[in-house]
Order: C-alpha cells, then structure tokens, then sequence
C-alpha cells in the first residue's frame, strides 16, 4: 500500500466521506466487474457494487492491515454478490446481445479474427452467448472461482485469500468448474462449426480457457 493510500485510508476509518471515494476509485471497475460476472447484468451488478462499498465503509474501522487491503475489499464484494445469487437464486435475468468485456480487454472465451467474416461474427457472438448462460448454469463456487481465476486474472493465491480457502482446494475448484463448463457448452456445440467446437474442446483444458 502506498504511503497516499495508507494516509487516505486514515482518514477513511474517521469517517472521512471524500477520502474515503478517493481511496476507493481504483477498486471501482473490478469490483463492478465481479459483480457483472456473477449477477448477469448491469443493473443489479450497479446495486450490488453500490452496497459492496457501503458495506467497506462501514467496515473500514475493522480493517486491520493484516491483509492486502484490495483482497479485503474483493472478499466483500464476492460475499455481497454470493449473498444476492442466494436471495433470488433460479431467477436469473440476462441480456444474450450485451456485450461484456474484461477490465483488460474481451471475453475470456473468442476467436481472433483480423477480418471476420458475418457468419464469424455470429458465431463469435453465439460463442459469447453461450458461455455466459454456462458460467450462469455452474454451481455458486464453481461460478464464482471461474470469474475470479478466467473472468478477472486472480493468481490462485489471491483467490485463496479472498474467499478463505487454501490454494489447494482452489485449484480443484477450478478444475472442476473448467469441465463442468465444457460439458454444458459442448451439449449448445449445434450453435457453432466444428472449429468451434474444437476451439471450446481446447480452451476448456487450457490454463486460461
């Protein structure tokens, strides 16, 4: 944490409203992201990151420094979104032509094409589809370690502190999830060419799918 960081954090635990924002604008993209990957929409992804940094605020006295504070504050926001999957669990509502995008570039899962051709921008669209509705079909852990590790970047190490499990069971996870996601996309492959087909077989096994 940088000597700004730790000053506006000071001032952030008195109550501090305008440091407060201040220390949390890098934190803003990401955390709304994860909540996007997990609820499914722009919507409830903005009410739940709005409660995610109500709840910071409200915590921050609690902060103790004996973890990153960024893993402190994702831990928040993966335990605000989890606790609004539970409340309407089954009443998914997603938009399948919104476009979604990575903090540092497109979907985990597309074709690089420098000239794609119209039926390739379907089927790099369907693919997009797709993947979504498999990540939304994954259980509440699965769908959760998949947005953290494949959606977001998190080093398994991070994961493992952000949602209090060891790095073991992360891993296991995560591979879990990875095949479990496969077979859900491989049962929807009658949407795409058999190199798409391929390309999901592939990605499905890959470190980063």
């Amino acid at each position: 944490m940088s000597e700004n960081e730790k000053y506006l954090l000071g001032l952030s635990k008195k109550g501090d409203i305008e440091a407060f924002e201040l220390l949390m604008e890098k934190y803003q993209k990401r955390v709304f992201n994860i909540a996007l990957r997990l609820l499914g929409n722009h919507d409830d992804a903005s009410e739940v990151t709005q409660e995610v940094f109500i709840r910071i605020f409200k915590s921050m006295g609690s902060f103790k420094g004996e973890s990153q504070i960024s893993t402190w504050i994702y831990r928040i926001a993966t335990n605000a979104c989890l606790d609004e999957l539970r409340k309407r669990k089954n009443k998914w509502v997603l938009s399948l032509d919104e476009e979604y995008h990575r903090e540092n570039g497109d979907y985990i899962i597309q074709v690089e094409d420098d000239k794609p051709t119209p039926d390739v921008i379907v089927e790099q669209k369907n693919l997009k589809s797709a993947v979504n509705n498999a990540i939304h079909k994954l259980s509440e852990k699965y769908k959760l370690i998949i947005v953290l590790r494949d959606l977001q970047g998190f080093s398994y190490e991070e994961i493992s502190e952000i949602v209090k499990t060891p790095v073991g069971t992360v891993k296991s996870r995560i591979n879990r999830a990875r095949l479990q996601l496969k077979e859900i996309l491989l049962k929807e492959k009658e949407l795409f060419s058999d190199n798409f087909v391929k390309d999901i077989e592939r990605r499905a096994g890959d470190e980063k799918m």
